[in-house]
């Protein structure tokens, strides 16, 4: 198992941070909306936490994707900008984990990722696991019965699509499905 440079994770959150400057994402409450970056910490939390289960991931990519996990979808970073600063393996995985807009439908979008994450080492598969974790606590309270449902089902697509790829990562995400119903 490959761990991470504190410096080089260090300098990761520092950029990551800054490019998601101001970003916020709804809440369950109505009123709250919570910074971008508090997202980003948690998907690293729980990678980090994978590996203490899973001795043969390489910590440094699996940590260095999930910090840069939304960069390419969420900033105006770009594909080449990452493969600059971290490497072609990095830029593929980020890469991988952004969905593709041009295509219409979010089903569509979803299988096209998912499709691509599977061609990445397993580091990727987690990442894109423990995003996915990181979004089940709790839905925005504006979402409905509908969109929550809908949002149950993607959750099982990614759990059948990837369980193999990290063993505690999809535990823990079919137990966050499973809990997930609650809200609907």
């Amino acid at each position: 198992m490959k761990k991470w440079s504190i410096d080089k994770l260090q300098n990761t959150w520092h950029l990551v941070s800054k490019l998601h400057q101001g970003q916020k994402y709804g809440a369950n409450e109505e009123g709250l909306h919570i910074e971008y970056i508090n997202h980003i910490g948690s998907v690293v939390f729980e990678v980090i936490q994978s590996l203490d289960h899973e001795d043969s991931l390489d910590g440094d990519l699996a940590v260095t994707c999930a910090l840069l996990h939304d960069t390419i979808e969420d900033t105006e970073t770009t594909f080449e900008k990452i493969k600059s600063l971290f490497g072609e393996q990095i830029a593929n995985g980020v890469s991988a984990l952004t969905k593709n807009t041009s295509m219409e439908r979010k089903e569509d979008q979803m299988k096209d990722s998912l499709m691509r994450i599977v061609q990445q080492p397993k580091e990727v598969w987690s990442v894109k696991m423990a995003d996915r974790i990181c979004n089940l606590y709790s839905p925005p309270y504006y979402w409905d019965s509908e969109k929550k449902k809908q949002y149950h089902a993607e959750s099982l697509l990614i759990y059948d699509t990837l369980k193999e790829g990290n063993t505690y990562l999809a535990k823990r995400l079919k137990e966050k499905i499973e809990n997930y119903t609650l809200h609907f």
